[in-house]
């Protein structure tokens, strides 16, 4: 369809290098290790391990314009489909 596929998370690069690699990713992930982009679009998060996570969220963006957003994700892997 012609879509782009970008993982996103609060993880360091390091880390998430390391993720992506060892899981096979088929799309790059991106790190928002300081949390701007978390803290601009209220993305909702949740502490485990005393580590603020990010829930699952899907966005959908159209040359730089969220045109829908999917949240709750549940079970996590709906929604691809």
């Amino acid at each position: 369809m012609g879509a782009e596929v970008v993982g996103f998370s609060v993880q360091s690069t390091e880390y998430q290098k390391e993720m992506a690699d060892r899981l096979h990713l088929p799309f790059p992930v991106l790190s928002d290790e300081d949390y701007q982009f978390q803290r601009a679009l209220q993305l909702p998060t949740f502490v485990a391990a005393g580590m603020t996570l990010l829930k699952r969220i899907t966005l959908i963006v159209n040359h730089g314009v969220i045109e829908a957003t999917h949240y709750p994700i549940f079970p996590s892997d709906s929604d691809p489909a």
